[in-house]
C-alpha cells in the first residue's frame, strides 16, 4: 500500500490529504466544513478539493472522526434500553440509558452461574421497552469470565424486537461493570451515528470512483475496518484526537512535547513522550464518564471554534460544552435569519428558562430517533420550512419561548442549534472574515445587552473568557498527565494560584510562575487566531508545523492495523482442573499445560482472524504467555502457588517504511525466550 487518502471527519471541518506511505509526504491536502445534516456532502466537497488527478490510485482510505467523542460530550445518540443480568447499578452512579432492567443471571468469578437465566423474565423486559428504545446493550455480571447469558439474551433481542443489540463482553474483558456497562450503553447510542458516517463516505468515494476499502483510526491510534467500525463505534471514541496526536508528532519530529488540538465542538490535549502518547490503561473518560476503552491518555475539553456562548440563569458567562451551528455560518446559508434576529426585543430582566435570545434551530435528522412527543411533532413541523429563532418558533406555535426545551431534540441529533460561538467573536471582531460577520456582530450585541454591557466590552470580555478556558484545558491536561488528583477550577487553592499565572496584573504582592517545560504543538483549524495569546498567558512555547491544520487527516494516514486477543486461565473450584476464559468462550481443562497450548493456538488464531478482517493478509503475530505465581507463606517458596496465567496474542501489520526483508511469527513463553512458531 502506497497511497493514502487519509479523512477526518470533524464536528466542524471535514479535512483530506493524498498521502505517500513509502515517501512519507503529503501530495495533495484540503479542507471543507463538515455537513451534518448529509456527511457525504462534505466528504465529496474534500474530495474533490483534494485536486489530485489520480484518485483511482488510492489504495486504502483511511479515516479519523470526532464524532463518537462529540457525540458523548454533547449527551447525543439513539435512545438505549439497558438488560442488567445479577446487578443492580447503584442509583447514584449516573448510566446514559432510556430504560433499565435487571433481571436474573450472572456469573461468578470462576465462570459457573451465580444465578439461572430467566427467559420470561427478560421477554418481559424487553416487551417492556418496545417503542421507547432504538437499541439495546446488555450487561451481565462478571460476564468477562462466561458471556453465555449475555448470548441469551442478544439471541432474544433479535427475536422479540429486532433492534440492533450490543454485549458487555465483545468490547471490553475489564473487570469494573459500571465502566463496563457505561461503555456497552455508549456503544448502542453511537451505532446510528457511526453507520450513518460510514454510509456517507462509501457514497462519496462512489461518486468518485474510488473504490479503496475503509479503514477507521480507533482510540488508541491503530486502525480497523469499516464493519468492526459499525459494530463497535465505541472504539472510534476519541479517533480524531489521537489521529492528531499521531499527525502532529509526524510532522513535528518533536520527541516530547503536548499537542493541543483545537476543533469545532472540543479541544484534545495529549502529552507526547519518546514520540508516542501514554495508552490510558483504565479506560478514556469521555463527557465525564470512564469508560473500559483502550484509548490514548487525552484529555479532552468541550471547548472549540463552535462552542455555545451562553448566559445561565445567574447572568454568568459561559462558553461550551455544547457544540452549535455558528451564526455568521447559519445567517451565510439562510440570509432571512438576520431579520428575525433583528426583531428580538425583550426586557433586561426577562430570562429564557433553556435557550438564549440569538438561539435558531433547524432540522438535522429526523431518523436520529424514533420517540417523539406531539409538541416535538409541532416544533417539527415549524421548522420544515428552514431554520427559524426561537422567538419566531414560539410565534408559530402560539406559546411563550420560555415554555419551549429542545434540549431533547438537540441532544438526540434530530434539531440543530444556532448561536454566537467563539468563531462568532473572531468574526465580530474583524479577525476573520469567512461566513457572514455582520450577523456575528448583531448577535454578539444582542448576547451582551443580556449582560447590559456594550458590544465592545462584551466581545473583550467573552474573547477574554475562552483564552481563559483554553488555558486551563493545556495546563490541566498537564495535571493530569502529571496524576495531579485535582482539578484547577475544582480546587480552591490550585484555582487561585492558577488565575495569578493568567492574569498577574493589578494589586498583588506576588506571582505565579508554572510555566511548561516542554513545547506546545498546536494543531487545528482556529489555532492561528486562540493558541499564540494562550500560550504566552501561560508562557508556553508554541509550534505550529507545516499541514498542522490537517494533522488529523495525516495521523489516519499513518496509522497501522493492530489486533489484541485476551485469554485468561485461572484455577478450577477447590484447585481441581483450570478455566480457560475469553471474550468467546469458557472452558475447562484438567491439566495446566493443556489449558495453555489451547489458549495459545486460539489466541493467535483468533489474533490472525480479526487481523484478516481489517484487510491485513500476512499479519505478524506475536503470543507472550505469562504464568503468575505467588510466594508461599513461610516465605521460603518462590514462586510456588499459581494464580493465573495471561496470553495475549498481537497481530500487526507493517507500514512501508518500517517492513524488512524477513517476518518471523513469534511465542514468547514466561521466561522470554523467543522462538518461531516452526520450533
Amino acid at each position: 500500500m502506497s497511497l493514502v487518502l487519509g479523512i477526518d471527519t470533524g464536528g466542524t471541518y471535514t479535512d483530506g490529504v493524498v498521502f505517500d506511505r513509502v515517501k512519507r509526504e503529503v501530495l495533495a491536502k484540503a479542507k471543507s466544513r463538515t455537513t451534518r445534516e448529509d456527511l457525504s456532502i462534505g466528504i465529496t466537497r474534500v474530495i474533490e478539493a483534494v485536486e489530485f488527478d489520480d484518485l483511482d490510485k488510492i489504495e486504502v482510505v483511511s479515516m479519523s472522526t470526532t464524532l463518537a467523542t462529540n457525540a458523548i460530550v454533547e449527551g447525543a445518540g439513539c435512545e438505549v434500553g439497558l438488560i442488567m443480568l445479577g446487578y443492580t447499578p447503584d442509583p447514584k452512579k449516573e448510566i446514559p440509558a432510556t430504560c433499565i432492567r435487571v433481571v436474573p443471571g450472572g456469573h461468578n468469578v470462576k465462570g459457573f452461574e451465580k444465578e439461572p437465566f430467566d427467559e420470561a423474565a427478560v421477554r418481559e423486559a424487553l416487551e417492556s421497552m418496545r417503542g421507547q428504545v432504538d437499541a439495546i446493550a446488555v450487561s451481565g455480571y462478571l460476564s468477562v469470565r462466561n458471556p453465555e447469558h449475555e448470548i441469551m439474551v442478544k439471541d432474544l433481542v433479535k427475536e422479540v424486537l429486532d433492534i440492533p443489540v450490543v454485549c458487555a463482553h465483545d468490547l471490553t474483558r475489564s473487570l469494573g461493570i459500571y465502566e463496563r456497562t457505561v461503555t456497552t450503553v455508549l456503544n448502542a447510542k453511537l451505532m446510528p451515528i457511526i453507520a450513518y458516517l460510514m454510509k456517507s463516505v462509501r457514497i462519496s468515494l462512489d461518486r468518485k470512483g474510488i473504490k479503496a476499502p475503509i479503514m477507521v483510526v480507533r482510540g488508541d491510534g491503530t486502525l480497523i475496518g469499516e464493519e468492526k467500525a459499525k459494530d463497535k463505534p465505541i472504539e472510534t471514541m476519541l479517533s480524531g484526537p489521537a489521529a492528531s496526536i499521531i499527525g502532529a508528532s509526524f510532522l513535528s519530529n518533536e520527541k516530547d512535547s503536548f499537542v493541543f488540538d483545537m476543533g469545532g465542538t472540543t479541544s484534545d490535549v495529549a502529552v507526547v513522550k519518546n514520540g508516542v502518547p501514554r495508552i490510558d490503561e483504565e479506560g478514556a473518560y469521555v463527557g465525564g464518564f470512564r469508560t473500559r476503552v483502550k484509548a490514548a491518555a487525552i484529555s479532552t475539553f468541550g471547548l472549540g471554534g463552535d462552542s455555545y456562548v451562553w448566559m445561565d440563569m445567574e447572568r454568568k458567562l459561559h462558553v461550551g460544552p455544547t457544540r452549535v451551528i455558528p451564526i455568521c455560518v447559519g445567517v451565510s446559508e439562510h440570509p432571512y435569519l438576520y431579520r428575525e434576529l433583528e426583531l428580538v426585543d425583550i426586557p433586561y430582566g426577562y430570562l429564557l428558562n433553556y435557550v438564549q435570545v440569538v438561539d435558531c434551530f433547524e432540522i438535522k435528522n429526523l431518523n436520529a430517533t424514533n420517540v417523539y412527543s406531539d409538541l416535538e411533532k409541532r416544533v417539527i413541523g415549524t421548522l420544515e420550512d428552514g431554520p427559524h429563532n426561537i422567538f419566531e418558533i414560539s410565534k408559530r406555535l402560539d406559546t411563550m419561548p420560555n415554555l419551549l426545551n429542545f434540549n431533547r431534540l438537540v441532544q438526540a441529533g434530530v434539531l440543530g442549534r444556532i448561536s454566537v460561538t467563539p468563531t462568532d467573536l473572531l468574526h465580530a471582531s474583524g479577525e476573520i472574515k469567512i461566513w457572514d460577520d455582520e450577523a456575528s456582530k448583531l448577535a454578539v450585541t444582542l448576547l451582551g445587552k443580556r449582560f447590559n454591557k456594550t458590544f465592545d466590552v462584551f466581545l473583550h470580555d467573552a474573547t477574554d473568557r475562552v483564552i481563559d478556558e483554553l488555558a486551563y484545558a493545556a495546563c490541566q491536561s498537564l495535571v493530569n498527565y502529571e496524576g495531579g488528583g485535582f482539578d484547577l477550577k475544582e480546587d480552591p487553592g490550585a484555582w487561585y494560584f492558577f488565575q495569578k499565572q493568567l492574569h498577574p496584573q493589578g494589586e498583588s504582592y506576588f506571582k505565579a510562575n508554572t510555566n511548561p517545560t516542554i513545547p506546545l504543538i498546536g494543531v487545528g483549524a482556529p489555532i492561528a487566531q486562540w493558541l499564540p495569546p494562550m500560550a504566552e498567558r501561560i508562557g508556553c512555547r508554541l509550534i505550529v508545523p507545516p499541514h498542522s491544520e490537517v494533522a488529523n487527516a495525516i495521523g489516519s494516514a499513518v496509522g497501522r492495523v493492530m489486533e489484541t486477543v485476551k485469554i485468561l486461565i485461572t484455577p478450577g473450584d477447590n484447585n481441581d482442573g483450570f478455566n480457560l476464559h475469553s471474550a468467546w468462550e469458557r472452558k475447562f481443562f484438567q491439566e495446566l499445560d493443556d489449558a495453555r497450548e489451547y489458549g495459545r493456538k486460539f489466541a493467535e488464531d483468533k489474533a490472525r482472524e480479526l487481523a484478516n478482517e481489517n484487510g491485513v493478509k500476512n499479519p505478524e503475530i506475536t503470543v507472550t504467555v505469562d504464568d503468575v505465581y505467588a510466594t508461599s507463606g513461610d516465605g521460603e517458596g518462590d514462586g510456588d502457588i499459581y494464580i493465573e496465567t495471561n496470553i495475549d496474542a498481537l497481530a500487526t501489520d507493517t507500514p512501508e517504511w518500517e517492513q524488512e526483508e524477513h517476518k518471523e511469527h513469534f511465542f514468547v513463553d514466561t521466561r522470554g525466550r523467543g522462538m518461531t512458531m516452526d520450533d
